[in-house]
């Protein structure tokens, strides 16, 4: 696989959004192949290239906690916004000590993966730009330890600490558990249609311990 890449992360917690929950959230029990993404993209993203993640490797059991966190229960609507953009003198912001409430989340802890992954050229690469190119980027950013900006395995407050696996077997802690069912979970979402955004779902199976992506049934 002359572009693809092996990407080790870890972290203290994660949070994978199950999006039937609609109030308190809940995570999947494995990284998505969207949060994976974003995670290389974070590392290295250029218009010129598309990140296709292959294969999850899950390295450490999968274990949940639970905690509480204050969010903001409203969100400023366009309908406020425009008046005040077009000069209407109004108050234009959002008093979190008003908005605040406490929710539940259940949540990930002690986390690490090893993400699988290779890069296709866009129609919005340069004629300078190529796949060596960006893999010799790639490969450096990994081994300083550089990104475009800090990753995060779901939400913000969760970090990412990465580095480039190279490990010729990747060892995973499921590696004598045949296969386990995890239900339909969240590929990606469909942005061909800007003005219709859609979320596109497959039927996730971890076979010892790796969620294998590459030939997965992708539904809308």
């Amino acid at each position: 696989m002359a572009k693809g890449v092996r990407v080790k992360v870890w972290g203290d917690y994660a949070l994978f959004t199950r999006p039937e929950m609609k109030v308190e959230r809940c995570t999947y029990d494995v990284m998505t192949p969207s949060a994976a993404r974003g995670i290389l993209e974070a590392i290295y993203w250029h218009p010129g290239m598309r990140w296709v993640v292959d294969r999850i490797y899950v390295q450490k059991p999968i274990q949940f906690t639970s905690i509480r966190r204050n969010e903001i229960k409203n969100k400023i609507s366009n309908s406020k916004v425009l008046p005040v953009y077009n000069g209407e003198k109004k108050a234009l912001y959002m008093s979190s000590k008003t908005e605040i409430v406490q929710r539940a989340a259940l949540i990930l802890k002690d986390v690490q993966y090893v993400i699988e992954a290779h890069f296709e050229m866009t129609d919005r690469a340069n004629q300078s730009d190529n796949s060596g190119k960006f893999k010799d980027i790639i490969m450096r950013r990994l081994k300083r330890g550089e990104c475009f900006h800090n990753p995060y395995f779901g939400c913000r407050e969760f970090p990412v600490n990465f580095c480039l696996c190279e490990e010729d077997e990747i060892q995973t802690a499921y590696v004598h558990e045949e296969e386990r069912d995890l239900g339909y979970m969240l590929y990606d979402m469909d942005y061909s249609d800007p003005e219709s955004i859609q979320p596109m779902f497959f039927r996730a199976v971890m076979r010892r311990g790796v969620l294998n992506v590459q030939d997965c049934e992708v539904m809308r």
